[in-house]
């Protein structure tokens, strides 16, 4: 599917900065209506200029090479590839590009051309999918504590140690864990990226992918669970933490957490990546398309290390021979 405009025929795109569907042809909002191209296995026929458009295995969105038009593949959004909820973009790909060079401006030894705006034009807005679970718990916690009172009677100090035990009971709800379904983009990077703020999380729409790239899920939900399970154990066991407080010392307890009831839900959220290349290595950036978090390891320009060291050591030179002279002088 992809959207067109009804007034100039061209393509609407979803705006983060408007926060409507918008088209860049005639400035006009709202004005996308949806058009199916016919399609068939992993090519899809572009409705605006009949060129076909090869699809990777799982990608659910993609920009057609010969006119642009932002198409969406039916099957990967509908029926069991159908998200249920989604994090439109709120940041925009200037906003993005202005992110990432307020971050980096002051990198001295950063490649000239990291920051260019030929290199960051090649940002792409990316929906990556990803599993939401929730778990209802009852986490319980013994353990014991003591608390210490110390007084002074003449000459002679006194500790009195009481002895607790200490009993935890609580039912503690895990709303939204998300999970990437991704087997191309790195966990660790995933996790980084958080958090996002799930207070926009909106039904699902396709119009909200029309200008981005998009992949439907490649990981059931039975394959990240344990990501998940790890993530809700460790903070159930913070909030048990938390809750003994007050005593000098607590010795360590027996927990047990229980999970009551699961269940797991398909979503996208949205990333920004740029894909910068330098002396034959990639260095790929991630910004979190709602809050512009930006993961990523900045290159280093040999050229420019040299040139300062050599700067430096030539500086020094100077200084040495001024004070030989001056100490000829004297």
């Amino acid at each position: 599917m992809i959207f067109v405009c009804k007034n100039c025929g061209g393509n609407v795109v979803y705006s983060p900065e408007k926060h409507t569907m918008f088209c860049p042809y005639c400035d006009s909002a709202g004005s996308g209506e949806r058009k199916d191209p016919a399609s068939g296995g992993d090519i899809s026929v572009c409705p605006g200029c009949g060129g076909e458009v090869k699809a990777g295995e799982h990608i659910s969105a993609t920009q057609c090479p010969y006119c642009g038009n932002y198409l969406i593949f039916n099957e990967r959004v509908e029926g069991a590839y159908a998200p249920k909820k989604i994090i439109p973009f709120q940041m925009g790909k200037e906003a993005c590009k202005n992110a990432l060079k307020e971050k980096f401006k002051k990198n001295t030894f950063a490649p000239t051309d990291f920051l260019s705006e030929a290199k960051l034009d090649s940002i792409e807005g990316y929906y990556v999918p990803y599993w939401f679970f929730q778990y209802d718990t009852n986490c319980k916690y013994d353990g014991e504590g003591t608390k210490s009172r110390v007084w002074t009677s003449g000459n002679i100090e006194y500790t009195e140690i009481s002895h607790y035990r200490i009993h935890r009971d609580m039912d503690i709800d895990f709303k939204d864990i998300p999970v990437d379904a991704s087997v191309q983009m790195p966990d660790d990077v995933m996790d980084l990226i958080a958090p996002f703020q799930f207070s926009q999380m909106e039904p699902f729409k396709p119009e909200y992918m029309s200008g981005f790239y998009g992949e439907k899920y490649n990981m059931t939900s039975d394959l990240v669970e344990s990501r998940a399970d790890s993530r809700m154990k460790e903070d159930a066991e913070k909030l048990l933490r938390e809750s003994v407080s007050g005593y000098s010392t607590v010795s360590a307890g027996s927990k047990n957490i229980q999970v009551l009831d699961s269940s797991v839900e398909y979503g996208l959220l949205p990333l920004w990546r740029y894909h910068y290349q330098y002396d034959g290595q990639a260095y790929p950036f991630y910004v979190n398309g709602q809050t512009g978090k930006i993961v990523g390891t900045l290159p280093i320009s040999k050229k420019k290390v040299w040139a300062y060291t050599g700067t430096l050591w030539g500086s020094l030179a100077a200084i040495l021979a001024l004070i030989q002279l001056i100490a000829l002088w004297i």
